[in-house]
């Protein structure tokens, strides 16, 4: 990394002197030109370094899974029996529209989730569902049900991926490396079930339908018997009937009581009680192992099948009540998670992201147990995606980020939390400080130093397994923090001490025994679900009147409330780990559509401008966080402005063509001098990134392309809607993106092809209308010009296609299969294009000789 630092510090020194000889040297023949160009080439230069700081210490890490098997899964003095020692586990997975999201998708996620490599006893899944839809509940009984025979099946026969729809798809040979015998059979069999599996989840919202409109019309015969025997006789005696409430119906012929079908009061979106059903018991402490004969068509002799505690939940919503989104379902899930398992860990996923790698939990523990691990607050993996059209047209991949600057940012505090595949440290959760924080004092945080310890003084019996007492400062562990639930406050501490690493090293400054969680967990009871349901509940002891949200959980405020919730940790002192393994962790899907890709940058951007614009600005950080992570979150903040000078910039070469200048006097040889090193120390740069990071050359030109599409369309946008809220106090709301699951196996990529109008496209795709116009005007005024300017328009023209070639996959997608391009995006663009191109002539004619005859002339 010398060489990166060394060309970083020349850079930075050619684009200073750059900068300067540009400002000594103004263009007095288009003083506008050269002045938009300046600043906006300032403000490149400003963000590129926002950009490249935080890049100078990349890191790589390796986890070693034969060292977290001898040290918490072997035989031992404190373990004869080999039990794992391993701390508990919560998954979460947070839906919320089964129509945008669907129940076959989340319940392969599950599935996947459920087979994975942990202890099964020490695994616990939960499903949020905040539509409180039954299609979503009984999927996932139906999942429950197939997962008992899919569960086994993967441990027997060792099966990757653990998503079922994704192993059957695989193309290669399935019998590779399978050595039982009845592997065939098996698969076979198995195949079969998950194919009536799907058929079922398919079926099942005409089941609710037709099951809802029998019960509903038995409900209104009863209604008509009860008043009287008919409508006629109610009339005739001047009664008013009441009219039958549409109801939704579960398959126990009881109302359900989240969303109905058709809304009433008690029954909406909005406005439904608080769920928690338990669809899979807490297993047993001890292997369950299958039989001979114990299952009709598999045998399962010798392999566990037991599965993990997997719970449904679905928060209560009332009107005039801020649920805050995703946030607030999550918070929800914590606080029911402590009641009912209280992992110290949470894993947390998308309903579209799998288990792809069924050790990868492991590895992501392995630096939560290490040692200093106990300063972790989470561990982030990066986020692959599948069903990528094979060019990957619009950079969803993102593999510039996710194994660049992410990996970069892993050799400074820790990684930013990207809101899915993240591994988290219930106890920093909850809003308190890691131990042994350090502060980051003097100009650049050079000067370090012990920070003040927390007012948390613990106790800890050895002997006892169920952890120490925390006697917190009543400020700590009151109400107005956590609520009023005793059973939550009680978990805290439990959690924080079983998420501490072995006590096996005198390193190790903040360990456990060994063998202390070895105590079987204790089965449900009714009193502790009713304390779950109690704690989702959306009145003002969770919510209005707590920290929940403020500096408790996930943060609200933000349509990114990721970030800022990762933010929040790293303040307090915490660090985070990038975990990159072998074989993908995690795999999720992505959109393809141009249109929809666009609107999910717009959100991310928009999230952005909130975060610059509020308290969580890098700007006013603790000096617990380190000096170039504060720059790489005030980045974070800033990215979406560098739009404005990025679409200035892009409309640059074409003025410069329509008005026969260009941002400099004269093309002299300083200007190419400068221009070529810092291209040079630019491509060096770009080279030893991909070099180290293992990104390839496509991929990185894959996300210049995109950074301008999005840059000229989606964070101008973002830029305008952020100021929009900040200053006129205007709420933003996005749709939920779409998770298609592919049916259409003659076309896996028709999405890609598919064109949505979207406000947009339109200022992208003006910058390529008038980018051609002034191509085509500049080489017919040359051609035609007595006195023809070839230095100028050679400059127009390299800047131009250069904008162009950037531009090429917007262009692309605009075309669709067959050319199809909606017209309206023809008028808007032609009529802007237009406008603009005009409105420059009239404001600065060119100055040079008329042109001769024949010539063009506007």
């Amino acid at each position: 990394m010398h060489a990166c630092r060394l060309l970083v510090v020349l850079r930075l020194v050619f684009l200073s002197l750059f900068l300067s000889w540009r400002v000594r040297n103004p263009n007095l023949d288009a003083p506008w030109l050269w002045g938009l160009s300046i600043v906006s080439e300032i403000w490149f230069a400003f963000s590129w370094l926002l950009d490249q700081l935080p890049k100078l210490n990349p890191i790589n890490r390796a986890a070693d899974l034969v060292a977290l098997r001898e040290k918490f899964e072997t035989a031992s003095p404190s373990n004869p029996l080999g039990r794992s020692d391993l701390p508990g586990l919560d998954v979460f997975i947070s839906t919320a529209d089964p129509e945008k999201e669907p129940p076959l998708v989340t319940g392969n996620t599950i599935l996947s989730i459920l087979a994975t490599e942990y202890p099964v006893e020490k695994l616990s899944l939960y499903i949020s569902d905040d539509g409180a839809a039954l299609l979503t509940f009984e999927a996932m009984s139906e999942t429950a049900a197939f997962a008992r025979v899919w569960v086994p099946f993967c441990r027997k026969h060792n099966i990757e991926p653990r998503n079922p729809d994704s192993y059957f798809a695989i193309k290669r040979d399935p019998t590779k490396n399978k050595k039982l015998p009845d592997f065939v059979k098996d698969r076979r069999w198995i195949k079969r079930e998950y194919d009536e599996f799907k058929v079922r989840i398919n079926g099942l919202p005409d089941t609710i339908r037709r099951r809802s409109d029998a019960l509903n019309a038995r409900e209104r015969k009863l209604a008509r018997e009860r008043s009287g025997g008919s409508e006629a006789n109610a009339a005739s005696s001047g009664a008013e009937t009441k009219p039958a409430v549409t109801g939704t119906w579960m398959a126990d012929a009881t109302h359900w009581p989240g969303t109905w079908k058709v809304p009433s009061p008690d029954h909406s979106k909005g406005d439904h009680a608080g769920i928690v059903q338990v669809m899979i018991k807490t297993p047993h402490h001890d292997p369950l192992y299958g039989t001979p004969g114990e299952h009709p068509y598999l045998d399962f002799t010798g392999i566990d099948t037991r599965l993990p505690m997997f719970v449904y939940v679905s928060r209560e919503k009332r009107p005039g009540y801020d649920h805050n989104k995703k946030a607030g379902a999550m918070n929800a899930l914590v606080r029911a998670s402590a009641i009912l398992s209280n992992g110290p860990f949470i894993l947390n996923f998308d309903c579209d992201h799998y288990i792809y790698n069924c050790i990868a939990i492991r590895e992501g523990m392995c630096y939560m147990m290490d040692r200093g691990g106990d300063r972790v607050c989470y561990v982030q993996f990066p986020q692959r995606f599948e069903g990528i059209d094979p060019s990957d047209r619009y950079a969803n991949h993102n593999t510039v980020f996710f194994d660049g600057n992410m990996r970069a940012l892993d050799g400074l505090q820790g990684p930013m939390y990207v809101g899915t595949g993240c591994l988290f440290r219930r106890y920093a959760l909850y809003g308190f400080p890691p131990p042994r924080a350090n502060e980051y004092l003097g100009l650049y945080g050079q000067n370090k130093r012990p920070a003040p310890p927390p007012r948390v003084a613990t106790s800890m019996d050895a002997d006892d397994p169920s952890g120490p007492t925390l006697d917190m400062d009543p400020d700590l562990c009151a109400p107005v923090k956590f609520g009023n639930s005793t059973m939550f406050a009680n978990s805290i501490p439990v959690a924080e001490y079983q998420g501490r690493p072995l006590a096996d090293h005198p390193g190790i400054k903040n360990g456990r025994p060994p063998g202390a969680l070895l105590v079987p967990r204790l089965p449900l009871d009714a009193p502790t679900v009713a304390e779950a349901v109690s704690v989702i509940s959306c009145w003002y002891v969770y919510e209005d009147n707590t920290e929940w949200g403020q500096r408790v959980g996930w943060i609200y405020g933000s349509v990114t409330e990721d970030v800022v919730t990762g933010y929040r940790m790293h303040n307090r002192g915490w660090r985070s780990v990038y975990c990159i393994t072998k074989r993908d962790a995690f795999r999720g899907t992505a959109p393809i559509n141009l249109t929809d890709r666009l609107h999910q940058v717009l959100r991310w951007a928009t999230g952005s401008v909130e975060i610059f614009f509020s308290r969580n600005n890098a700007l006013l950080a603790t000096t617990r966080l380190k000096f170039l992570q504060r720059i790489a979150y005030l980045n974070v903040g800033i990215y979406p402005f560098t739009s404005i000078f990025l679409v200035t910039y892009c409309f640059l070469p074409a003025l410069s063509l329509f008005s026969g200048s260009f941002i400099v006097q004269t093309l002299n040889v300083t200007f190419l001098v400068y221009l070529l090193l810092i291209t040079i120390t630019l491509t060096l740069l770009s080279l030893l990134e991909v070099k180290w990071s293992g990104i390839g050359l496509e991929e990185w030109w894959r996300n210049e392309q995109f950074w301008v599409v999005g840059g000229t369309s989606a964070h101008l946008a973002a830029v305008v809607q952020g100021l929009l809220k900040v200053i006129a106090g205007i709420e933003i709301s996005f749709t939920l993106t779409s998770k298609s699951a592919n049916d259409d196996e003659e076309d896996v990529y028709a999405e890609l092809y598919v064109i949505k109008w979207t406000s947009l496209f339109i200022p992208p795709l003006t910058i390529i209308i008038v980018n051609l116009v002034a191509m085509a005007i500049g080489l017919s005024r040359t051609l035609y010009s007595e006195i023809p300017q070839w230095s100028k328009l050679l400059g127009g023209f390299f800047f131009s296609f250069w904008v162009l070639a950037h531009m090429y996959p917007f262009a692309k997608g605009l075309m669709g299969r067959r050319g199809r391009t909606p017209t309206i995006i023809w008028v808007w663009s032609g009529i802007l294009a237009i406008t603009v191109s005009l409105l420059w002539v009239s404001i600065s004619p060119p100055d040079n000789s008329t042109p001769s005859s024949g010539g063009i002339e506007i």
